[in-house]
């Protein structure tokens, strides 16, 4: 039988890649979709070596896009993390850095009529019932892609696109502070949970013992330290209305200390169980966002420095009121994209055969 060829981009978005779909080209029963993204990526194998994946949780991702319905919205994206090790797919959480790489793809699909210089693209999140828009650089009536924009963590410039995040607060968990309080006890550790558009736990370094500064490998490699961080997820989940999260992908815990090359605070984060490189962008805004409800950023500040391991990430909010009370009236920030590839993605027929 041969094999099943399925119209497919590859994109980096911000510091993640992945691969992108136009929904129709898809099964529409989500159970028979998961099972062709798994071969199509090659999960479950730590290398992902009979699939497109990357073998890391950054380069294993799915975007599914469409035309919008609703009036509000230009196109609907669905986010995928593909899981590396085992088989199973999860649609928990948004995904802000593949979502750098909707709007380009939206565009050149024709989902979305190309502007003059810049092209506003209004995206629907369906994860979260969000809104986001994506301004992609168009001059000509094309997508731009090269320019001079750098963002840490991903080599060279490239064009860039500025993403306005328009209702993500409380998106996952129902308020932006689910408990209502600006940090609670978690299995003995102060911490701030959080969820402007990622649902994160927030938790100093030093009330773990460890100094915030440590590698990825070296925090990974760690394991009474990654108990302990799984103990604090597993609780501080029901605590957020996300119920059992044991096989969940949210909520990420971040690792927060005073930052050392002038930014607001630095951060280590289990994504769950890998320490992210960098930082994905909801985790960022998310952790600005307790930065000013803890106090460790003034009220007014309007672009807050968020250090990760490869550098920084600029978040651009504007906050009202005091504590757990504040409401965020406007989350922005810089990604870039770059389109890698299109073509077809081949997956056995005896998974998906698309004529019978």
């Amino acid at each position: 039988m041969p094999l099943t060829a399925i119209p497919c981009v590859v994109y980096r978005g911000g510091t993640s890649k992945g691969l992108y779909f136009l929904a129709h080209d898809l099964p529409a029963d989500s159970a028979l979709r998961d099972s062709v993204l798994l071969a199509a990526m090659g999960s479950p194998d730590a290398r992902q070596i009979d699939g497109l994946g990357g073998a890391h949780p950054l380069t294993s991702k799915v975007a599914i896009v469409s035309k919008s319905g609703h009036l509000d919205a230009d196109v609907d994206y669905l986010f995928l993390q593909v899981f590396v090790d085992r088989a199973e797919v999860a649609d928990q959480q948004n995904c802000g850095n593949i979502l750098a790489g909707v709007g380009p793809f939206a565009i050149e699909t024709g989902l979305v009529p190309v502007g003059r210089d810049v092209t506003a693209v209004r995206i629907r999140m369906l994860n979260t019932g969000s809104t986001a828009v994506a301004h992609v650089q168009t001059p000509g009536g094309k997508v731009e892609y090269e320019g001079n924009a750098r963002i840490d963590g991903v080599p060279g410039t490239a064009a860039p696109i500025p993403i306005d995040f328009l209702d993500v607060a409380g998106s996952s968990c129902g308020a932006l502070f689910p408990t209502g309080h600006a940090q609670d006890m978690v299995e003995g550790v102060p911490v701030t949970l959080v969820d402007n558009g990622m649902p994160v736990v927030v938790v100093s370094a030093a009330d773990l013992g460890r100094t915030g500064y440590e590698t990825p490998e070296a925090l990974e490699g760690d394991a009474e330290l990654k108990s302990r961080v799984e103990a604090i997820r597993l609780t501080a989940g029901r605590m957020m209305n996300l119920g059992d999260v044991t096989n969940k992908s949210v909520p990420k815990v971040s690792l927060i200390s005073a930052g050392r090359d002038g930014g607001t605070v630095c951060t280590r984060t289990f994504i769950p169980h890998r320490v992210h490189e960098a930082i994905g962008v909801f985790g960022a805004v998310s952790v600005a966002t307790a930065c000013v409800v803890l106090g460790l950023a003034p009220n007014d500040a309007t672009d807050l420095d968020i250090e990760h391991p490869t550098g920084f990430f600029t978040v651009t909010m504007a906050v009202e009121g005091e504590g757990a009370d504040i409401r965020v009236r406007r989350s922005a920030l810089l990604r870039t994209a770059r389109k890698l590839m299109t073509g077809e993605v081949f997956v056995p027929a005896s998974i998906w055969n698309r004529n019978r």
